[in-house]
């Protein structure tokens, strides 16, 4: 049986008709997402498909009928599932939608743990989603967060609340940390825990709902910006490694085999993206965590067995950033092996240098994953803007839900499709400024290679009747071919 805990806040409205209106309109932005979950989950859907675009005006069986399937749902969903359909999809983008859940899920009188636990996942994903991006990365207070809740808080009082004080003493902590490994040594996933759970009916009090939000972002942005760190650094190191001839590791203190090759080593590192998908605690956080800093320590070790020197964290940055630092044999200091740079280049030299280092494709993916996770989505706006060099792209929404979730059958297409076009389109402008076109016929065959196979997946989906799939890839192929075109032309 699941404990209950009982509050005064948020009341259900009345029932007039007007207010049944109101909740009727609320109920019809969250139900694509209840619907979502039912499939996703392979939970039975009592409406049949020509019934699940809901009335603008229900009648009172209607209402009762939805109503009454959306209260079961939410005694079956649990937290870990419905974080991994708003990680998975492009229904998270939706304001107006996670607000009605939140609400939905607040105005419950009698709240149970699952209840309070989807709240506290569904207000913090709230604020990623709608946090501008001026305040994203500076030390966040209590009266930004209160600004960004307004829609779904009122206005609240930022002061801190006595009781929540041990949240904001780990925060200050969590400041001082420069490693995963730090962060690993604390028990914060749990003391967090403990302190929502002593706070009883007290956690739905507005103010506390700010503190929460306000740690779990920022515990939730440390850590992954240090596992971000060490995923660079293991990157780098096996850059280092290949360059240096090695073609296999020694990962028997990592649980595998004593000759792994560095080309699965990689393929790890790069599994890591993924945004955990099932119900974790601490100790599955740390297991997870413990896995990744072991995997880092075989690659430093390897590295300074083989080049004689540790890399540092700035030079497996550079690495990671730079396809050219890549390529190094040594520290990311030293010139690439077989070229001639001359100590004191000349602004055109350097110019000309930067312009023809044309991104890798695996760098050019990295790239654009860093900065998708280190911004959170723009508020309505169904376009977002990522850099690369001196070049701007666009990438539509069911592109970003690609990289940031890693899940579903056509998101390796479409991160495919938007790496290819990063590629054709940096080096076109590149050869628009030097007059050359010798990055283009490096990356042009690659492009083509990735229509091909793109136009294909666009077939498969349309015969296994995925439209969404099939209309997001035939767009994502479509930007690619007018990125060639243009390139062609030159």
């Amino acid at each position: 049986m699941k404990k209950l805990i009982t509050t005064l806040n948020l009341p259900a409205p009345p029932k007039s008709e007007s207010s049944r209106q109101a909740q009727w309109d609320e109920t019809r932005s969250v139900f694509p997402i209840y619907l979502a979950l039912a499939k996703h989950l392979q939970f039975e859907i009592p409406f049949p498909q020509n019934k699940r675009v809901l009335p603008e005006k229900a009648d009172l069986e209607l209402f009762s009928q939805v109503h009454t399937w959306l209260d079961s749902m939410d005694q079956q969903v649990l937290v870990h599932q419905l974080r991994h359909l708003l990680q998975m999809t492009t229904l998270i983008a939706s304001e107006s939608g996670m607000r009605a859940i939140i609400m939905r899920h607040l105005r419950k009188s009698a709240k149970s743990n699952t209840d309070r636990d989807k709240i506290d996942f569904l207000l913090v994903q709230y604020f990623a989603l709608c946090a501008p991006a001026k305040i994203y990365h500076k030390n966040i207070e209590l009266s930004d967060v209160a600004q960004v809740m307004k829609p779904v808080l009122g206005e609240v009082d930022s002061t801190s609340l006595p009781w929540c004080e041990p949240l904001e003493k780990m925060l200050q902590t969590l400041r001082t940390f420069k490693s995963l490994r730090e962060i690993l040594k604390t028990s914060f996933i749990e003391q967090g825990r403990r302190v929502k759970e002593g706070a009883g009916g007290m956690f739905y009090d507005a103010p506390a709902l700010l503190a929460f939000v306000r740690f779990n972002f920022l515990l939730r942005r440390t850590f992954i910006e240090l596992m971000h760190a060490d995923l660079i650094y293991i990157r780098s190191g096996i850059n280092h490694l290949e360059n240096a001839g090695l073609k296999t590791l020694d990962c028997s203190t990592f649980g595998m085999s004593s000759s792994e090759p560095l080309a699965k080593i990689r393929q790890i590192a790069d599994e890591w993206k993924q945004p955990f998908q099932k119900e974790y605690t601490e100790r599955s956080v740390n297991q997870a965590f413990e896995k990744l800093l072991a995997l880092r320590a075989v690659v430093e070790r390897t590295v300074e067995r083989v080049i004689g020197k540790p890399i540092d964290s700035s030079s497996a940055k550079s690495a990671a950033e730079d396809s050219e630092a890549a390529n190094n044999s040594g520290d990311a200091s030293e010139p690439p092996r077989g070229k001639v740079v001359e100590k004191c280049a000349s602004p055109a030299t350097k110019k000309t240098e930067t312009a023809e280092a044309v991104l890798d494709f695996e760098s050019c993916m990295e790239q654009i994953w860093e900065q998708l996770i280190s911004v959170p989505p723009s508020r309505g706006r169904s376009m977002t803007t990522v850099k690369l060099g001196g070049v701007r792209l666009l990438m539509s929404s069911w592109e970003v839900a690609a990289f940031v979730s890693e899940d579903g059958p056509a998101a390796e297409d479409l991160r495919r499709a938007v790496v290819a076009r990063a590629l054709v389109t940096s080096a076109t402008e590149n050869a628009k400024g030097l007059g050359s076109i010798a990055g283009l016929d490096r990356v042009l065959p690659i492009a083509r290679v990735e229509v091909s196979r793109l136009q294909e997946r666009v077939e498969e989906a349309k015969q296994a009747k995925d439209t969404e799939a099939a209309v997001n890839l035939g767009i994502s192929t479509k930007r690619l071919l007018s990125a060639l075109d243009e390139a062609e032309k030159l």
